[in-house]
């Protein structure tokens, strides 16, 4: 049963957007009229509808500007552990024409062409407006610093330092030492991103083990930095799931991109799902879920507020 402080918020929401209160959205609530703001910021309902008002957007880069480094594998995890904890994404696949992240996940992806000035507002003018938590944009080799570029020539990265945007950095390395220099690279276009410096072993390398004042000197250069690991798939296992063409979870859970019954390996499902289980966990590790989901002051009400007045509950 609601109480009628409950039901005057359930009209304001509809009148504001002319849908049933149940269809809304949580994105779609930081777009509320001052008016409704205004009420909520003296109602006891704040701390309860406080989280759908007050969501940011999140724009995800996973790059590196090394080829073969692994880098749609990472978002092709990130996009199941997103999924797991019932956020929200799309993502874009920026290897035109056709797209290697599109075919793993072709119901939230786009492909785009990062260099393309419509392509790029197609992306950044719409990341407040969509129904989307998280924005996650696959990076092509070799794209990373000029994108980066970009994001500072048209004010992106001084938005997500006033904080308007989260903005988060996944930085897949190689085992080269041109790798470590990428780090030095991109350094100088972070602003206040959340910087993640992946390891991934798609195959048996050694990440600068052999001198470890050199990976220091490197890290250092980027305060903040963390290190995520991503183990290496037992070989076998990755070439099924790149065969059957679907998401890591989908593989797992033995369905077809379709959603139809599949006869997948059972043995390959379970290195499949413990290798994507570590995987989640160095994300959880991290506060990746608390990270997206991070939170932003109410705007103030605008003109000297109305009086309270107590409303009896039904």
């Amino acid at each position: 049963m609601l109480t009628c402080t409950e039901n005057i918020l359930r009209i304001c929401v509809e009148r504001e957007y002319r849908l049933p209160f149940e269809q809304r959205t949580p994105k779609r609530y930081a777009t509320l009229s001052t008016g409704i703001l205004r009420y909520l910021d003296a109602s006891p309902l704040l701390e309860r509808y406080r989280g759908l008002i007050m969501t940011k957007p999140a724009v995800v880069l996973i790059g590196g500007d090394k080829g073969g480094v692994g880098k749609t594998t990472v978002a092709r995890t990130l996009l199941d552990y997103f999924a797991g904890q019932q956020l929200r994404v799309r993502a874009f696949d920026t290897e035109v024409p056709r797209g290697t992240l599109k075919r793993f996940h072709p119901d939230v992806t786009d492909v785009v062409d990062i260099n393309h000035v419509p392509d790029q507002m197609r992306i950044f003018d719409t990341v407040n407006s969509t129904d989307a938590t998280v924005s996650l944009i696959d990076i092509r080799a070799g794209l990373l610093s000029p994108t980066l570029r970009a994001l500072g020539n048209i004010g992106f990265i001084e938005a997500a330092k006033k904080g308007e945007i989260t903005f988060v950095l996944f930085h897949i390395l190689g085992p080269s030492i041109a790798s470590l220099d990428e780090i030095a690279d991109t350094a100088a276009y972070l602003g206040d991103a959340k910087y993640f410096m992946v390891k991934n072993f798609i195959n048996n390398t050694y990440f600068f083990d052999w001198d470890e004042a050199t990976h220091a000197a490197y890290f250092k250069r980027v305060p903040g930095a963390i290190e995520i690991t991503v183990p290496k798939l037992v070989e076998m296992a990755a070439e099924q799931v790149d065969l059957a063409s679907v998401s890591f979870a989908t593989f797992i859970a033995n369905e077809k991109q379709s959603g139809a019954p599949a006869s997948y390996s059972f043995v390959l499902r379970g290195y499949v799902r413990h290798w994507l289980k570590t995987i989640w966990a160095e994300y959880d590790r991290v506060g990746l879920t608390d990270i997206m989901e991070a939170k932003e002051p109410l705007r103030p009400p605008v003109g000297r507020p109305r009086p309270i007045i107590k409303i009896a509950e039904a």
